[in-house]
C-alpha cells in the first residue's frame, strides 16, 4: 500500500491549522476538497485518521500520518537545496520544535536566530513542561524537542545539553517576614509559593526535600516565565528561578537566596531519527548553545 504525499499532507495541514475551513485556505482548495481528500485516505487505510473536533486532532494513526507528511515535507526541502533551487518563499520550511518556558525565556531563541539567517526555515515554537515535550515528538506535532527524559522516543535519537540549575529566591522583605525566625519546615507551610501552573512540581519536590509539607503553603499561578520572575521581584510569593534570571536581581539586592540546596534538571535534546541537513544542522546549533549555557552533566553527577 502507498501512501499519496497529497493526502498525507492535508492531514498535517488540518491538525496545524485546527480546522477543515482554515486547512482549505491555507491549501487553496475548498473546505469540501480538504473532507474527500480525509475520507479517501481513511478508505484506503480502513481507519479514521482525524477526530473532528474543535480543534481536530490526530488519532494514533492519524499521528503516524503526520510524522510521514513531516518527514517527507523535510526531505524535499534538503532535495529543493541539494539541487541549488532553494531560493523564494516556496523552498522554505517549517520546522515545529517544543521547549519548556524557561529555556524559551532563556537561551532558546539565539541558535534559532543564527539558523534563520542561514536557512529557509521557518520555526513553529510549541511551549510545555520538560516533562510533557517528549509527547510531542510522539505524536508527530514536533520534529525535535527539549525534554527531561533522557530515553530516546521511539523513533528518536537524543542529544545531552545540560543541566538548568534553580534556586529558591525571593525579595528581602518577603524573607524578613516569612522566614524571619529562620528557614525550617513550620516557616515553609505559612510562606506563600509560586508555580508556574497546576503541572509545575518544581517547588513541590523542593519543599519535600527540605522537610516541609508541599501540601501546606498557599500557592500563586503565574504561567509566564518573565511574569513569574517578576512575580516573586514584586513579593507576591517565593520560587525557584533558574540562575539566569536571579544572578543579576541577586547581585543588585532585589532578590536574596532563601535558603535550601539548589535544583539541577537535566535537559535533553530529542529529534526525529531522520537523516536530513536541515534538521541535523538545527540539533548542532541547539546542542551547542545549551552544553555552551547550561550546567555540565559531569559536575551535576558529582553535586
Amino acid at each position: 500500500m502507498r501512501i499519496p504525499f497529497e493526502l498525507a499532507e492535508t492531514v498535517a495541514v488540518v491538525v496545524d491549522e485546527g480546522t477543515l475551513d482554515a486547512a482549505a485556505r491555507r491549501l487553496h482548495i475548498t473546505p469540501s476538497a480538504v473532507s474527500q481528500r480525509i475520507k479517501a485516505l481513511e478508505e484506503q487505510l480502513g481507519r479514521v485518521v482525524l477526530v473532528r473536533s474543535k480543534p481536530a486532532r490526530p488519532t494514533e494513526a492519524g499521528a503516524a500520518i503526520v510524522r510521514l507528511a513531516r518527514q517527507a515535507a523535510l526531505l524535499e526541502h534538503d532535495v529543493i537545496s541539494a539541487l541549488g533551487a532553494d531560493s523564494g518563499e516556496a523552498s522554505r520550511t517549517t520546522i515545529p520544535l517544543a521547549v519548556n518556558a524557561d529555556s524559551l525565556a532563556t537561551w532558546f531563541l539565539p541558535p534559532l536566530a543564527r539558523l534563520s539567517e542561514r536557512h529557509p526555515v521557518v520555526f513553529e515554537v510549541h511551549r510545555d513542561d520538560q516533562d510533557f515535550t517528549a509527547g510531542l515528538l510522539e505524536s508527530g506535532t514536533v520534529m525535535g524537542a527539549v525534554t527531561s527524559r533522557a530515553t530516546p522516543v521511539a523513533g528518536c535519537r537524543a542529544s545531552t545539553l545540560g543541566a538548568m540549575r534553580y534556586e529558591a529566591v525571593a525579595t528581602p522583605a518577603f524573607v524578613a517576614r516569612w522566614f524571619g525566625d529562620g528557614l525550617d519546615a513550620e516557616s515553609l507551610g505559612r510562606a506563600p509559593v509560586l508555580d508556574f501552573d497546576r503541572r509545575d512540581d518544581l517547588q513541590t519536590r523542593w519543599l519535600r526535600d527540605s522537610g516541609a509539607d508541599p501540601a501546606r503553603p498557599p500557592r500563586h499561578y503565574v504561567p509566564a516565565s518573565n511574569d513569574f520572575a517578576t512575580a516573586v521581584q514584586l513579593g507576591l510569593g517565593w520560587a525557584l528561578l533558574p540562575t539566569f534570571q536571579s544572578d543579576e536581581p541577586l547581585a543588585r539586592g532585589e532578590l536574596v537566596a532563601v535558603g535550601g540546596d539548589p535544583v539541577d534538571v537535566p535537559l535533553y535534546w530529542q529529534q526525529w531519527n531522520l537523516r536530513s541537513e536541515l534538521l541535523d544542522a538545527v540539533a548542532d546549533e541547539i546542542v551547542a548553545e545549551g552544553r555552551r549555557v547550561l550546567a555540565p552533566v559531569d559536575v551535576i553527577s558529582r553535586r
